[in-house]
């Protein structure tokens, strides 16, 4: 009994795992777009070409290991495949990136820490998650969600003395401060406008998280989803492109950055991490994708200061550890219910086995009655004349 609860536990932490090595994929797509940024390229045609790529890389493995295994198509699925390519691809995306434009990328990174929260929220109001705030587990996710919000700010807006932590740096902006410059020139209209399109990108981001958690439940395979969501995301993003971006020139493509940034960002983030996205979510439920995204920031100050020469802060620092932390409370949380549900699991099928064998004693006492009585039956017409 202890052993199948310590192997549920630790297999259990596998989306854990998971959801590390997404966020470390994510931050490398985060340093490729501020290198695409400087280069000039069009991000609405990035977030077209980025779809593409992940629908050609998705839909032959999706029909290649799903083709024998996964049940015919409904268009309920096509519906909700629709939705997810739609708040989790081409809207959310497109947001994310506008919001960098208007503002910059360490406050969109910032602002997508709300996502945690909004998706706590939606998941409580479709009952995908038990707010439970009278037990250990759920005082927990809602402590280590506030945690990791507050750790993001902080990480953001406090700067503090200057923290050096690499004994060597690599610069790979192709312009220097050409990034702190445009940041500098920012209104107080486009900071307040580009604060409004990223949290409705973060909301987006989270609509699709629920979406895909219903979508999970009805069609399971992470495949199919993710290539029918990268399909259906990529023909919105090109009709968005057109319509923004007539210029064929900013559609050509070379052997440089951008073709770097598409491939990476199409085959590892819409592909791979997003068929991973969809298993932890099927795993763990919205939430615990959603507890991860402050990690992001984290990766993507290290990444910068190790890559691009940015500065860390003692905020930094202090901000990066009350986001783990507060990461830690929620997987605490999490493991709490894993565990309970695991020993109500054990407990009902001790339950079954036992009324399974009161059954079958009762039916075999029914047995040797009626055996008994037609063996005295028989007996008294062998008695009769």
């Amino acid at each position: 009994m202890e052993k199948m609860q310590n192997y549920k536990v630790a297999d259990g932490m596998k989306p854990v795992m998971v959801m590390v090595l997404v966020q470390i994929l994510f931050a490398g797509m985060n340093i490729l777009y501020k290198l695409v940024a400087e280069d000039g390229m069009n991000f609405t045609i990035l977030i077209a070409y980025r779809m593409m790529f992940a629908a050609a890389f998705m839909l032959p493995l999706a029909l290649g290991f799903e083709r024998d295994s996964r049940t015919k198509l409904t268009w309920m699925v096509l519906f909700q495949a629709f939705l997810c390519g739609l708040f989790g691809g081409s809207l959310s995306q497109n947001l994310y990136i506008e919001s960098i434009a208007l503002t910059s990328a360490t406050y969109a990174v910032a602002m997508y820490n709300l996502v945690p929260a909004i998706t706590f929220i939606l998941a409580i109001f479709f009952r995908m998650e038990k707010l439970a705030i009278d037990t250990n587990a759920g005082k927990a996710k809602v402590v280590g969600t506030v945690m990791g919000i507050g750790g993001a700010m902080l990480f953001t807006f406090y700067k503090g003395i200057e923290i050096n932590i690499w004994s060597t740096h690599f610069d790979l902006h192709s312009q220097p401060n050409s990034h702190e410059a445009s940041i500098s020139h920012k209104s107080s209209g486009s900071l307040l406008l580009g604060s409004m399109v990223s949290l409705g990108s973060c909301v987006s981001y989270a609509i699709w998280l629920i979406i895909q958690g219903k979508l999970n439940k009805r069609f399971p395979y992470p495949y199919s989803t993710t290539a029918l969501m990268s399909l259906m995301g990529s023909i919105q993003s090109v009709v968005f492109a057109l319509c923004v971006e007539r210029d064929w020139n900013q559609w050509k493509l070379g052997w440089d950055i951008r073709l770097l940034a598409l491939s990476y960002s199409g085959v590892l983030n819409s592909g791979l991490a997003v068929t991973l996205i969809a298993w932890v979510v099927k795993k763990g439920g919205p939430l615990l994708v959603a507890v991860f995204q402050p990690l992001l920031l984290v990766m993507v100050a290290l990444a910068g200061s190790l890559l691009l020469d940015e500065k860390l802060h003692l905020g930094s620092i202090l901000g990066g550890l009350m986001i783990v932390s507060g990461l830690y409370e929620v997987l605490w949380g999490k493991s709490k219910e894993l565990l309970q549900m695991t020993q109500l699991e054990s407990q009902t099928s001790l339950k079954y086995e036992s009324n399974s064998q009161r059954i079958l004693v009762v039916t075999s006492v029914g047995e040797d009655v009626n055996s008994e009585k037609e063996m005295v039956e028989s007996r008294k017409e062998d008695v009769k004349p």
